[in-house]
């Protein structure tokens, strides 16, 4: 029982353990991309806002992308890519993340390292990973990563609501992470989505609740260093 005597809610966010996840924000999803996923380009200013609160927090960033080589895709794109489609190819400037997100705006994607399975450092609490699929966690470091970070709940923001974004909040709600799903930080979300979401426990906040509940951890911590002095 929480302190009010009401039962806990073991799936309230935890802000001062958790990690922000920026989905496949890449320059081919974006408008006059490659594969525009309609949306995404209007949602970057509120990604962004979101991206600067945990850098200021100093609290961890994963950015995920897609790397398209070979047949290493989804089955529904793989047809596509075979015949010509040339979309996210690892080096290409589609396939780099859009640069307001970036701590450099001239930083560039790892390719060999990414595909080899490495996370690639972009700043002191900032990683790019890649993902074969549609989930952040299928075959990929990520799950080992957040346990390193002592992570308990995910943020998520970025592209493509019904597919990537939502392929990743089941997973990180089947290992008990708890998770806030960024509603307009995050492209082609729809009430009826959030309201699935929200059924098996996420939590769907704007960003501008998520950015104070952010800066209020970090406000939090330099107290409790201040009373340690």
């Amino acid at each position: 029982m929480g302190t009010t005597g009401q039962p806990e809610d073991l799936t309230a966010p935890h802000f001062d353990s958790s990690v922000l996840l920026v989905i496949d924000v890449q320059v081919d999803f974006l408008d006059d991309g490659a594969w525009t996923i309609g949306g995404t380009s209007d949602r970057l200013p509120r990604m962004a806002e979101l991206v600067a609160a945990y850098r200021s927090a100093a609290r961890p960033i994963v950015h995920v992308v897609r790397l398209y080589e070979g047949d290493d895709v989804d089955l529904v794109r793989r047809a596509a890519l075979r015949e010509g489609v040339r979309m996210v190819r690892p080096g290409s400037p589609g396939s780099q993340i859009a640069r307001q997100l970036l701590p450099d705006p001239e930083l560039a994607l790892d390719s060999g390292a990414l595909l080899a399975g490495q996370l690639q450092k972009v700043g002191d609490n900032e990683v790019v990973m890649w993902k074969p699929r549609w989930s952040a966690f299928y075959r990929t470091p990520l799950d080992g990563h957040l346990r390193r970070l002592g992570a308990d709940t995910v943020v998520l923001a970025g592209c493509n609501f019904p597919n990537c974004p939502r392929a990743t909040l089941f997973d990180a709600s089947q290992r008990d992470y708890r998770v806030v799903v960024v509603e307009d930080a995050t492209s082609r979300v729809t009430p009826e989505r959030l309201a699935d979401a929200v059924a098996l426990g996420a939590h769907a906040w704007p960003t501008q609740t998520v950015v104070r509940h952010v800066s209020r951890s970090l406000t939090v911590r330099q107290r409790s260093r201040v009373d340690v002095q």
